[in-house]
């Protein structure tokens, strides 16, 4: 799927969001073309990437999102921040990074609930979004194979015993726990292959790394704080490659508050954040951290 597919579906999602929204609260709007990012108190988009079919016949649903405030924003599951029908929590981020992040979560179904539809539902700002998805034909993707280079995505193992995962995130790669104010490794290995069909490079243009790994907050109650040696402390971090056999990488977590947590590790190669726009190829993986209160 390319970009030009999710400003139409961010379209639609705005068209229904005024029809939907209350009286009192001011509708959203869907962004300009080149519109700039806004700064706060703007709307959440919800994106419906695509879907996929599973060697088992099952079906995945793949979702990210549009954040159009500068800053990150947190919205806990519940009546702002829902998923239906049925439990309004299927796994959806409850931190908002700012822009556009692709592809942060799935949702697997049956092959015979592949025609139901789910809503994800998103209220901030005093401005509610919404976007129905099910596995509409038009929407089919692969996200293990661009068919025009060969691409595949990155192989990204979280811990020292972890499995070997390819593509969008599918349950919990890790669980760990820690204290409050204790640093807790995070060890990943990325690698990745040869494209069969190298991509041209425009003049002027630095080509980015080809391969990275970065770490970011999903979910949970306090700030987050990444670090790893040599890199800036911060609420993310990359580390990147210049070849495409990679390597170990090991990053630290800590966090300001107990409670339950979960950390997305993505592996991006040259295509870029969401494949630049196609549906492949990166790797996300999730990770859950239990933190309790400090030892002192």
């Amino acid at each position: 799927m390319h970009s030009s597919r999710i400003v139409t579906v961010l379209t639609a999602v705005a068209a229904a969001a005024v029809l939907a929204a209350p009286a009192a609260a001011q509708p959203p709007r869907p962004p300009l073309a080149l519109e700039p990012q806004g700064s706060t108190g703007e709307a959440i988009w919800p994106a419906y990437e695509g879907w996929s079919r599973n060697e088992d016949g099952t079906i995945t649903l793949l979702v990210g999102y549009f954040n159009r405030n500068d800053e990150a924003v947190e919205i806990p599951v519940g009546d702002d921040n829902r998923l239906g029908p049925g439990d309004a929590d299927k796994g959806q981020p409850t931190h908002f990074l700012p822009g556009r992040n692709w592809g942060v979560f799935s949702i697997t179904v049956p092959s015979d609930r592949a025609e139901e539809k789910l809503t994800w539902t998103i209220r901030v700002n005093n401005q509610l979004s919404e976007i129905a998805f099910w596995a509409n034909p038009a929407y089919y993707t692969d996200p293990f194979l661009n068919k025009a280079n060969g691409n595949v995505p990155p192989t990204l193992r979280i811990g020292a015993d972890g499995a070997d995962r390819q593509g969008p995130p599918h349950g919990v790669a890790a669980t760990w726990s820690t204290t409050v104010g204790e640093p807790l490794g995070l060890p990943a290995t990325v690698t990745d292959r040869p494209l069969t069909v190298e991509p041209e490079q425009r003049a002027g243009r630095r080509r980015r790394p080809p391969l990275s790994v970065t770490w970011k907050k999903y979910r949970g109650p306090g700030e987050v704080t990444f670090e790893a040696e040599g890199e800036d402390a911060g609420p993310q971090l990359t580390h990147t490659f210049e070849a495409l056999d990679g390597g170990e990488t090991l990053t630290t977590a800590t966090f300001s508050e107990p409670g339950r947590y979960r950390l997305m590790a993505t592996g991006n190669d040259i295509s870029g954040n969401g494949g630049g726009g196609d549906q492949c190829c990166w790797t996300t993986a999730h990770v859950e951290v239990i933190v309790t209160g400090s030892q002192e």
